[in-house]
């Protein structure tokens, strides 16, 4: 199995944030300074915490997984922090467990939308908490100035208050809270590398299970979802719904300072480049498009079947860390098969993945 079973956490741990960087490239050539002035800030952060991380990994630096000293349980385990803007975390502990909603909304969003990442991965999935083995889920709000992101830092969660031009508080759209916590999933089970195929199949993973855990908590079947990531994120005046479409990639938002979304749904416009280690935000749309017409062929509730398959083909323990589009198709035609045999759902999955190009033999 991928996962490393001593409990510590893989040095391999990327720097995964929710806004793509040529979404922030595109802002920071703006001629506006209320556009230019938060990308170009939080590209630089970005980029300085990014570096960080690629030299503790060079380095083979591993820590002691935080579920050593924690007592596995049913329940989350949840603290939230505020940063007062600055950068320095975790912060100022405002928040814990059991404790009462407080007067601030973003770190009420925070504590909820942690509980209901915890909900489904365990109520479904029965996986307790991120690494399975009751990892406390702590986050920080209020992070940075006019801080254009979130992310997931190998540890904890940090949510930016955004710009309020472009975007807006990145706690509003629980599906990106379970976007980012969901990389902490992969980094304790096939630890895919944040390049090319396997960075992008790490990115679609994370986009399916904040689309699934959006719909668990507010009881969506898959003809009622909006299969988008991040609504609600992007400010009133930009033209756009979302910042990725899982049903129709490429579509998301089309704005004059944003530029058109990149996404293809099909391995024919693949998009070959050196930025974005490789693309990992943009060709993820192909694997995401392959999961929605799954889910819509098989009907009912995307979390049941068609997230099961998932979740069994990242868990299960034959996902190499360099995995391609095609190595996770045909995986998860044989998860399948594992679980529902030769039936409507195994046939889904080949049909699915035939749609888009992407080969399962």
């Amino acid at each position: 199995m991928n996962g490393d079973p001593t409990g510590t956490v893989p040095a391999r741990r990327p720097f995964c944030t929710i806004i793509p960087p040529h979404v922030l490239d595109r802002l920071a050539t703006s001629d506006d300074p209320r556009h230019f002035e938060p990308a170009r800030r939080t590209l630089e952060h970005d980029g300085a915490l990014r570096t960080r991380r690629r030299v503790t990994a060079i380095r083979g630096i591993t820590v002691e997984a935080e579920a050593e000293a924690a007592a596995t349980t049913d329940t989350p385990n949840r603290t939230i922090y505020d940063a007062g803007h600055r950068t320095r975390l975790p912060g100022e502990k405002v928040h814990d467990e059991g404790g009462a909603p407080c007067q601030d909304a973003t770190v009420n969003r925070a504590h909820a939308g942690l509980g209901a990442t915890y909900d489904l991965f365990f109520k479904v999935y029965g996986r307790r908490s991120i690494d399975d083995r009751g990892l406390p889920l702590n986050a920080t709000v209020h992070y940075g100035q006019e801080y254009n992101n979130a992310f997931w830092d190998g540890d904890q969660m940090v949510f930016g208050d955004g710009d309020g031009e472009i975007f807006l508080d990145f706690t509003l759209p629980v599906d990106v809270i379970g976007h980012e916590l969901t990389h902490g999933v992969t980094q304790h089970t096939a630890n895919l590398e944040y390049y090319g195929q396997s960075g992008a199949l790490n990115e679609s993973l994370s986009d399916v299970f904040g689309s699934l855990i959006k719909q668990y908590a507010l009881g969506q079947t898959t003809a009622q979802a909006d299969w988008l990531i991040g609504e609600g994120l992007l400010a009133p005046k930009v033209h756009g719904t979302a910042l990725r479409s899982m049903k129709a990639p490429g579509t998301a938002y089309d704005d004059p300072r944003l530029g058109k979304d990149p996404q293809p749904a099909v391995m024919d416009d693949y998009v070959r480049t050196s930025r974005d280690n490789g693309g990992v935000h943009i060709n993820s749309g192909i694997p995401n498009h392959a999961f929605y017409l799954l889910a819509t062929a098989l009907g009912g509730n995307a979390w049941e079947r068609a997230g099961k398959i998932w979740y069994a083909t990242l868990t299960g323990g034959e996902l190499a860390s360099d995995a391609d589009f095609a190595t996770f198709a045909r995986l998860s035609a044989a998860a399948s098969r594992t679980l529902f045999g030769e039936g409507d759902e195994t046939r889904a999955v080949l049909k699915a993945w035939s749609q888009v190009g992407v080969p399962t033999s």
